[in-house]
């Protein structure tokens, strides 16, 4: 089935069709919590679910042991097979790491089709992929904002361009002239420009999508939803645009078109974007599968951060709720105690597995950065758990433990030895072990980006 992205534009956010810095606000707030039943999901009082570790099996620390250092901000790992690494800097460039060495010539470089960058930032290359049959197909997909062309939206930012390069397995180089655009939109801010991509089990390509941006999530770019008493916004749209949601997406055998949408997914034959696979997100700053389970970090805004399980169809309830909390574009440090549960098409508004908030909790942080769950061998006590971390993670970071209700167990974990300040992405190799994305800076400048892998400490 073709795509109707690629058939109509989008109406009224004015996005056109086919042709980092994460942090959100960092207001403090109390935590207010709600108690309620969704169809399929526990939820429990939040103020507990944040626990010191208390877990014989889960170790107090790891270590971290550098695998390649000089990047400016590198924000996701990906494996030409056991030990060949694919790193993606935020700064335009994807880098690899052969034998423990970093090489200096990019194998991919789109610093030159891409927008400025200056200081903090959210926008730049923000997403890497490798074909799951490389090298009989040698093609890797990044995701970058472009720069802005005739015939957007004069206020508009940028473009959320997803494209595929190939690349000579004998040279690690990428033809430019092979770069080939899958996704071509217009994006209304400079910020919530999540860019994690990700092959499912199934071979799709799967897309995170930020919400679009502004205040309060709101506004120049946002289209109104079915929630009247908030003004509006793109998550809770799956009509208009397709901001604020995980797309799942066939690059194979497409033939003269750059790609096709899978026939079960879960708008095709209904009112909506067939594109969309889940929907009601923020800013989903990466996403990850483990035996074929899908799981996506979503940014909050100024209250709390959150990890979801995503399944198709699935609203993840952004922007009229934080987490499992109810939100107000009115009064966001300040929102109602109730709000509903669902849509007006009584769609479930799915709780997340794991939430912290942004204070007042062992485990609290700004913003949520997105991991794997642990497969490898090297650190058993971590075998099946989800290790993330917030963007200012001061040499720690987080162990989400899966229990049969939500919201799961939370952990902290100490990193020993020399580690960034701020985390800003993860991968895993064919063998488990977890690799962590980190930098020095907020900014995206400089060359204190570097890439660790896991040990025990």
């Amino acid at each position: 089935m073709r795509s109707r992205l690629t058939r109509r534009g989008f109406l009224a956010s004015g996005v056109t069709a086919l042709g980092a810095g994460v942090a959100g606000c960092t207001e403090r707030s109390g935590m207010t919590t709600r108690s309620t039943t969704v169809p399929g999901v526990t939820t429990t009082d939040r103020s507990s679910s944040t626990q010191s570790n208390g877990d014989s099996d889960l170790p107090d620390a790891v270590g971290g042991d550098l695998v390649a250092e000089g990047f400016t901000a590198p924000l996701a790992v990906e494996f030409f097979g056991e030990s060949t690494l694919l790193v993606a800097d935020q700064a335009g460039v994807v880098r690899v790491v052969t034998d423990g060495t970093l090489r200096d010539r990019p194998v991919v470089d789109v610093r030159d089709s891409m927008v400025s960058l200056s200081g903090y930032e959210e926008r730049g290359l923000l997403g890497l992929a490798v074909h799951p049959e490389y090298p009989d197909d040698q093609r890797i997909f990044v995701r970058y904002s472009a720069r802005p062309r005739s015939g957007m939206p004069a206020r508009f930012s940028h473009r959320f361009v997803l494209a595929s390069f190939e690349v000579d397995p004998d040279t690690l180089l990428a033809d430019p002239d092979s770069e080939r655009t899958i996704l071509d939109f217009a994006e209304p801010q400079d910020n919530h420009n999540a860019g994690a991509i990700a092959f499912g089990p199934e071979g799709y390509l799967y897309v995170g999508v930020g919400d679009g941006g502004d205040s309060n999530d709101t506004g120049y770019g946002h289209v109104t939803d079915w929630y009247g008493d908030n003004a509006g916004g793109n998550g809770q749209d799956v009509t208009e645009n397709v901001l604020g949601s995980v797309l799942r997406i066939d690059v194979t055998d497409t033939g003269d078109e750059p790609y096709t949408v899978p026939d079960d997914n879960p708008l095709v034959g209904r009112d909506g974007l067939d594109e969309h696979f889940a929907w009601g997100f923020r800013n989903p700053w990466g996403i990850s599968f483990h035996e074929g389970e899908l799981y996506a970090a979503d940014v909050g805004q100024n209250r709390f951060e959150e990890i979801d399980h995503v399944r198709a169809g699935g609203n993840y309830g952004w922007n009229v709720r934080e987490g499992a909390h109810c939100f107000s574009t009115d009064a966001p440090s300040s929102p109602p105690e109730s709000c509903p549960d669902e849509t007006a098409d009584s769609e479930s508004l799915i709780d997340p597995v794991i939430e912290y908030p942004h204070g007042g909790q062992p485990i609290s942080g700004v913003a949520v950065i997105g991991g794997y769950v642990y497969a490898g061998e090297a650190i058993p006590g971590l075998a099946g758990r989800y290790v993330f971390a917030d963007w200012q993670a001061d040499g720690s970071l987080f162990v989400g433990t899966p229990t049969d209700e939500t919201p799961w167990r939370t952990d902290r974990l100490s990193v020993e030895g020399s580690f960034g300040s701020m985390v800003l992405g993860f991968g895993r190799d064919p063998s488990g072990e977890i690799y962590v994305c980190t930098t020095e800076r907020p900014q995206v400048a400089g060359s204190t980006g570097a890439v660790y892998r896991l040990t025990p400490a």
